[in-house]
């Protein structure tokens, strides 16, 4: 199939697509930083419309008539997610760029499309967003199915869900792939081989501290014997102290409060902030994790870019670009590669 990548962000949903047999073709990610990033790691025939995606206007794909062609992306979520409760609603001008997808869609008239979301988009105003979204994809001719999943069903070492709306344009209903995976993979098994590093780090390419020992990080690594992105943000001396009294699955409660005396009041703080990951389980969400202050497992520093890419299921081979701000946001906004992988696979048995 050929594919068009709308939002692609950094690349996470085209590294699933070509790894499922998907010759992506347009790009739209009006990011620079981002685009850089995917012209690093993909090179689509028609390159990438770094731009606004409303002047976008879509071109016939090359051999369209020979192959399938699948619209697929995610729509800025930071305005659905749960923990965004200031602009949570329909008076936020990007929770309504869905309808540039829609029109992406009407204009193109692929086979598929496949339209990704954070869980939160389901409670946003009583879950209005979906329901229109829905209504307006079954209008212009989709049989849609609809499914929230889970990242660590499918190898993904992270407990991320991500909401999935699936369209037929040939009356075919979707069916979800099945978990791939009973056990989870744990942040150990993902993360074990990478560079001993120190706070602030900011040395890109570093050596690996040991041999691949797990499937997963075989998978990942390949035949690579260094990595990139190896960078750390620098905290402060009192971060860095906060972080010492925190064990594994921790976070800010475990804090003495003479170390929280720039804090109003510290039992609000949310419950997701300075949170030290667990080697034996899954990854907490990897969203914001610089300004949540997620913390490596067994070391008193912030997760390296690097990392954080591992528990997205990112392979090691693939390059960020941009200031380590715009890497970090880059892995925390993309959908793991493979979970879209497993999405775009089931495709090729309906």
């Amino acid at each position: 199939m050929i594919g068009i990548d709308l939002f692609s962000g950094a690349g996470g949903m085209s590294l699933g697509a070509l790894g499922a047999g998907i010759d992506v073709q347009q790009v739209v990610e009006a990011d620079k930083y981002a685009a850089a990033t995917y012209l690093a790691n993909h090179q689509p025939l028609h390159g990438v419309f770094a731009d606004d995606i409303r002047k976008f206007r879509h071109q016939p794909v090359q051999n369209r008539d020979n192959e399938g062609l699948i619209v697929f992306g995610g729509p800025p979520c930071q305005g659905f997610s749960t923990s965004n409760q200031k602009t949570r609603s329909i008076d936020n001008e990007k929770n309504w760029l869905f309808q540039e997808f829609v029109r992406v869609v009407r204009e193109a008239q692929p086979d598929w499309f496949v339209f990704e979301n954070v869980r939160g988009i389901l409670e946003t105003e009583g879950g209005i967003f979906v329901e229109q979204i829905v209504e307006e994809f079954e209008r212009i001719g989709f049989t849609v199915s609809t499914k929230l999943l889970h990242a660590t069903d499918y190898g993904v070492p992270q407990k991320r869900a991500r909401f999935f709306i699936i369209g037929s344009s040939h009356g075919i209903t979707y069916r979800f792939p099945d978990p791939t995976h009973n056990t989870p993979v744990t942040v150990d098994e993902a993360i074990n081989d990478l560079p001993f590093i120190h706070n602030g780090a900011n040395q890109c390419r570093l050596e690996y501290s040991n041999e691949a020992n797990t499937s997963y990080i075989k998978g990942l690594r390949g035949r690579k014997k260094s990595c990139n992105n190896n960078l750390v943000t620098r905290n402060s001396d009192l971060i860095v102290e906060r972080y010492r009294h925190i064990p594994q699955g921790g976070n800010w409660e475990d804090i003495p409060d003479d170390l929280m005396g720039n804090y109003a009041d510290k039992s609000r703080c949310h419950t997701g902030i300075y949170r030290r990951l667990k080697l034996d389980a899954p990854s907490v969400v990897i969203g914001n994790y610089r300004k949540n202050m997620l913390i490596h497992p067994t070391q008193d520093r912030g997760l390296s870019v690097r990392e954080a890419a591992r528990l997205q299921s990112f392979p090691d081979k693939f390059i960020f670009k941009g200031s380590i701000g715009f890497q970090q946001q880059q892995v925390g906004n993309a959908v793991p590669p493979l979970l879209a992988k497993a999405i775009f696979n089931k495709i090729f048995t309906e």
